[in-house]
């Protein structure tokens, strides 16, 4: 492992120059990976690891739109897609990729065919670290281990095809074998991962849910809504306040951020909005620290999860997601950017 200065702390992290792509399908070369699962996550991990040369299946109910989805991604029936249950009887490593709720819905169709030396994988921490929950009790005899690529499955397809990399954590919960952590390497390697950085299940799953309901969904879509409606109450046009507050956003300034960090990006605007940026940013992060430590308390004590597996155990669920997934795509925002979005010179 190489060891890096990230903000003046030194970490130990998995580069491909230290772990090439050839040594992990080394590795893994008597392996045969069962994707189990074909929404999210699998596709874009599935993909990735057959064109980087590794063993890959696919398990999936048969009949769905997922099942069709492999199929026209190349994974033939009978050959390299299968049930779930023939998958993972034929995989030496189950990489277990189904939505959390799906996990636990099918977990007794695979713990029998979790037998010794076999490896389980996960991209979330989530039914492990709350298994008094989710009900996913593990055998002792097998490798446990993780990967968490930090990014939707599509976007880690997509760079991978652009021949970059997205980066993922990594954590072996369970070594039976004594082959646990370079398994675990060489499928990060395989997925596509930029570099790898090792946490645990319970670290994972935490800042993972911490994340999404906060600076990477749920506050930043709070913040975008907080704005706009002040900016339309205060007359300003849908237009006006769409691409003052989404599309430069979106556009201009935080692909800056991802290519050179805020701190460049700061220097590099007027000096009006870099003098009223240094003298609002603290407010705002003072104003909202409060929240995020009640989102982290409610990820920690469990609750989070309670709450994510009772509203999909719900027979309403469906239904009442489609409404809120509605509100958020009929309101004037939103509406607004799908308007926008068409504009774009690359789009006409």
């Amino acid at each position: 492992m190489a060891k890096i200065n990230f903000g003046g702390v030194e970490e130990e992290v998995v580069t491909r120059e230290e772990f090439p792509l050839e040594k992990a399908r080394e590795v893994m070369k008597d392996e045969v990976i069962a994707i189990v699962g074909y929404g999210v996550q699998g596709p874009g991990q599935a993909l990735n690891l057959r064109d980087n040369g590794f063993n890959v299946i696919v398990g999936q109910r048969k009949g769905g739109k997922s099942w069709d989805k492999a199929v026209a991604d190349g994974f033939e029936p009978g050959v390299s897609l299968f049930e779930i249950a023939e998958a993972c009887e034929k995989g030496t490593v189950i990489q277990y990729l189904l939505s959390d709720a799906g996990q636990i819905d099918q977990w007794s169709v695979i713990k029998p065919y979790l037998t010794p030396g076999k490896a389980l994988y996960f991209s979330h921490g989530f039914g492990v670290t709350y298994k008094d929950q989710t009900g996913i009790d593990l055998p002792n005899d097998i490798d446990v281990i993780l990967v968490a690529p930090k990014g939707s499955g599509t976007s880690l397809r997509r760079l991978f095809v652009a021949g970059k990399g997205l980066n993922s954590s990594f954590a072996v919960h369970q070594d039976a074998t004594g082959r646990a952590r370079e398994r675990v390497i060489s499928l990060g390697i395989g997925v596509g991962s930029g570099y790898l950085f090792e946490t645990n299940f319970k670290s994972e799953v935490y800042s993972d849910l911490t994340g999404e309901r906060g600076s990477l969904m749920g506050a930043i879509q709070g913040l975008f809504a907080a704005q706009y409606d002040l900016l339309r109450k205060k007359g300003h046009s849908p237009s006006e306040a769409f691409n003052e507050t989404v599309e430069e956003a979106t556009q201009s300034l935080y692909p800056l951020v991802a290519e050179n960090g805020m701190d460049w990006m700061y220097a590099n605007c007027s000096t009006t909005a870099q003098r009223g940026a240094l003298d609002w940013w603290k407010k705002f992060r003072d104003a909202v620290a409060p929240v995020f430590e009640e989102l982290y308390e409610s990820v920690s004590t469990g609750n989070e999860a309670k709450i994510t597996i009772e509203a999909n155990q719900k027979a309403t669920y469906r239904e009442g997601l489609e409404k809120e997934l509605n509100e958020l795509r009929e309101s004037e925002m939103w509406r607004t950017g799908a308007t926008v979005r068409k504009l774009r010179p690359e789009n006409k």
